[in-house]
């Protein structure tokens, strides 16, 4: 049995290894956390590989990867939340949707909303072009600065900043819609 197990996570390894740690390294910070990111999944996936059936091994381990990235920015960040959301008429409404996703509360409902909130911020950010996806993680998710993000890519402030504000109004509308979504029930 721990013959069988070795040799499924060998084969994982050399089958997705490289896949996976480019998919990782694209949506963090730097190599050592997509380093520690990329150890986590192996290690969930030697903790289960014989304990529980595993029918597409890739997609399992993409999903491992996702969740992992999306714990790392959670615990690491706290996203502006009045530069996403939608401008909407009710503001109280508005105002009960930040206070889901930022209460301290660890109940299944809110849970449930701060992953698919992430989840859909991530999707959402997949969904732009690499320079204004760039832009919007290092200012909004990493703290980085304009002019510190200036400095790194050569481009002007008034570039990156105009870059951001189409990244904000992409997410805008696709969070609109998950909180159209979640304001219904």
């Amino acid at each position: 049995m721990p013959g069988e197990k070795n040799n499924a996570i060998i084969q994982a390894i050399g089958a997705y290894g490289k896949s996976l740690l480019g998919f990782i390294r694209k949506r963090v910070k730097n190599d050592a956390d997509a380093e520690d990111i990329l150890q986590d999944v192996w290690y969930q996936f030697s903790s289960v590989v014989n304990s529980e059936p595993i029918e597409q091994t890739g997609a399992w381990l993409y999903r491992v990867a996702r969740n992992k990235i999306l714990d790392k920015h959670k615990k690491h960040t706290e996203t502006l939340l009045d530069d996403m959301l939608p401008a909407t008429e009710d503001e109280d409404d508005a105002m009960d949707f930040k206070a889901i996703l930022m209460t301290e509360a660890k109940t299944p409902e809110t849970e449930y909303v701060r992953n698919l909130f992430w989840e859909q911020l991530f999707f959402a950010l997949d969904e732009l072009p690499e320079e204004q996806r760039q832009v919007f993680i290092w200012h909004e998710l990493e703290d980085v600065s304009f002019k510190e993000i200036a400095e790194r890519t050569g481009e002007k402030m008034q570039t990156l900043v105009s870059r951001k504000r189409y990244a904000v109004l992409h997410l805008r509308e696709r969070l609109r819609q998950l909180y159209e979504e979640i304001t219904e029930f």
